[in-house]
């Protein structure tokens, strides 16, 4: 099954200019980088996808599971680009409380999130205040609290926002094993995080898909004369030529 983005538009509000407008999208299986400055409106998309907000008309599907269905958030997991560190639980808690809130009985929720921290390398923080934790390990946090539920899909907004270049190695070494059980989007507005690791991307502008394909596509754009390091980045600048 796929998630599937319809005819969908929203804006924040209701005089307001819409930041997405009749958008389609139908995200491919594998992994999947979403691409666009900031303000493209990439974490409207990604909210709607995630069933965090619904459109004003059009429709939001996992296979044929609408959006506004509560089996759809059992499907679909979302890491919101700020994770907020839950002061009084520990990291443990905080997991199993975020698969309680996605339907979970408690039991369940409990025994989920040490599997689910074990597989971001946090095991041994488990017990841990969260609010103690660095920062690359609370976003690891956000991504064991979207995996504590056994979601198809993760949805993830800015995952390497604020990581060094270390953490974001980490960060992309626990990456490659769920991609190989799970579809993965990601949103980013930095062209070189993880393109070439991707199956496909594609590029956001000012709420439009300007370009959705293979990620050897999206890289044939690039001069043949660029270094291999830089493909992302001269594919993305001879993208945005192209469009204006």
């Amino acid at each position: 099954m796929n998630l599937t983005i319809n005819s969908c538009t929203y804006g924040y509000r209701p005089w307001s200019n819409p930041v997405v407008a009749d958008l389609d999208y139908e995200m491919p299986h594998g992994t999947n980088i979403l691409l666009g400055p900031n303000g493209a409106g990439k974490s409207t998309l990604l909210k709607l996808a995630a069933s965090v907000i619904h459109p004003r008309k059009g429709t939001v599907k996992f296979g044929e599971i609408s959006s506004r269905e509560r089996a759809y958030r059992s499907k679909v997991a979302w890491m919101p680009q700020r994770i907020v560190a839950m002061s009084a639980l520990t990291a443990r808690e905080q997991v199993a409380y975020v698969g309680w809130l996605k339907g979970m009985n408690r039991r369940d929720a409990w025994d989920s999130s040490i599997s689910a921290l074990s597989r971001v390398d946090l095991k041994k923080q488990a017990d841990t205040k969260a609010a103690r934790l660095s920062g690359g390990q609370l976003r690891r946090v956000g991504v064991a609290s979207a995996l504590v539920h056994d979601a198809s899909v993760l949805l993830l907004d800015e995952p390497t926002a604020g990581m060094d270049p270390r953490q974001r190695r980490v960060f992309r070494s626990l990456l490659r094993p769920l991609a190989e059980e799970k579809d993965i989007l990601i949103s980013t507005h930095d062209v070189s995080d993880l393109a070439e690791e991707s199956d496909h991307v594609t590029l956001l502008e000012a709420g439009k898909i300007t370009f959705t394909g293979s990620t050897e596509d999206f890289l044939a754009h690039a001069p043949a004369d660029v270094a291999v390091g830089r493909k992302a980045e001269a594919a993305y600048t001879a993208l945005n030529k192209s469009e204006f």
